[in-house]
């Protein structure tokens, strides 16, 4: 694209900034759904999946409005150091966690006591270079009877989902099943591969792609770059989707690699910018969410505004979890760790900024229980010039 410049990994195009419009409320609509909403009214129009219920993190905390306007972070302790390119992060039904390695294409179980490191395996058919590999992982809705693992990587043709059942008998190294294939052909590049997998309060899957540095990918529904997709855990297009027979939910995305719910299921998004606005956005449906015509606020009637955006050195975010009322976002360029506090759909109070610069690049947070946040460290990932040196999970308590 002619006069403008590109960043890898958490940037956008430059653009001048419009003046921004006035956000509207934007709630995560579900296909066969029932009332979900608050009871008072306030979130009416909001729905929840059938046969669901509300959830905001694995201790199923209740939801909460409106949290203090200022937080804190301790840091508690930390759960083990010496991971090699972290990406995904899943915590375990018994409190270990499962962590991928992006560049070693490798699947590790973290004793969450004792800090030991089993590698139950490597995946087959991972090329990882520049910002591809093993990315995301999650557990299956049905873990506890079908043990199987879902995996997003990077082949050498596209980027796919793979799901490999987990046998814990067997010896380590060779844990992990073959991998069976259930979703293919999300375009992959050197950058913007997306990367984050998550099962929703539906029991669906949910997945953020990239545009692969092709920015007319975006606004392409036909394609599956620069998207939040949606598909039941065998890979086929979610009921209820807003385009037929598409796994397409959201687009005019550039490189979304967080989600994570609240407790009234509405999803979030974090977005990496070009050269101007990261952001954070309530994903609603079917919306357009203005990449390559749009970057942060101000985009226009036909585009989504994010409800929160950050310069792309203070964030360029990857993964963001939900507790305590907030999303919590961790940024890579930025080095630190964000605490976004909501009312509802809204953000009630200015974004605190934590750990900054401590613990260097931070790739993953997710809920470990009530007012608890694990969160993984990305100084191997060869990017920047991290002051942490080593990758390492983190304990955190949060409020």
């Amino acid at each position: 694209m002619t006069g403008r410049t590109r960043r890898v990994e958490g940037t956008k195009i430059v653009r001048r900034r419009a003046v921004p419009a006035v956000l509207a409320a934007v709630f995560l609509l579900t296909a066969g759904c029932s009332s979900g909403g608050d009871p008072s009214g306030a979130d009416a129009g909001a729905s929840s999946p059938a046969g669901t219920t509300a959830q905001s993190s694995p201790a199923g905390s209740p939801a909460r409005e409106a949290p203090p306007a200022k937080g804190s972070v301790k840091v508690l302790r930390t759960v083990a150091t010496g991971l090699n390119s972290p990406w995904g992060l899943a915590p375990l039904p018994g409190g270990d966690l499962l962590v991928s390695s992006r560049d070693k294409a490798t699947v590790t179980r973290v004793d969450t006591k004792t800090g030991e490191k089993t590698e139950l395996g490597e995946v087959p058919g991972v090329s990882a270079s520049g910002e591809g590999g093993l990315l995301g992982i999650a557990l299956s809705p049905r873990y506890a009877s079908d043990h199987m693992i879902y995996a997003y990587y990077t082949s050498a043709s596209d980027n796919r989902i793979v799901r490999m059942l987990y046998d814990e008998k067997k010896p380590a190294g060779r844990q992990l099943g073959a991998p069976d294939t259930i979703f293919r052909g999300i375009p992959k590049g050197v950058i913007h591969n997306g990367g984050r997998i998550a099962f929703g309060p539906d029991k669906m899957l949910y997945a953020g792609t990239g545009e692969s540095g092709d920015t007319g990918l975006s606004q392409d529904k036909k394609s599956l770059g620069g998207k939040i997709l949606r598909m039941t855990p065998d890979g086929e297009p979610a009921p209820g989707n807003p385009f037929p027979d598409s796994p397409v939910y959201s687009y005019g995305h550039r490189n979304v690699q967080g989600l994570a719910w609240d407790g009234k299921q509405r999803l979030f998004a974090s977005e990496f910018g070009q050269d101007t606005w990261d952001e954070l956005n309530v994903i609603k449906p079917g919306a357009n969410y203005g990449w390559p015509d749009a970057e942060g606020k101000g985009g226009g009637p036909r585009f989504q505004d994010p409800i929160a955006e950050w310069h792309t050195d203070e964030a360029s975010p990857s993964g963001i979890a939900y507790a305590e009322g907030c999303v919590w976002m961790a940024g890579l360029r930025g080095e630190r760790l964000w605490r976004i506090p909501l009312d509802g759909t809204r953000v009630s109070a200015a974004p605190q900024a934590f750990l900054k610069g401590e613990y260097g690049r931070l790739r993953t947070v997710a809920p470990a229980g009530g007012d608890k946040l694990w969160l993984v460290t990305s100084n191997t990932d060869g990017r920047g010039n991290p002051k942490g040196g080593d990758d390492r999970i983190l304990e955190l308590a949060v409020k």
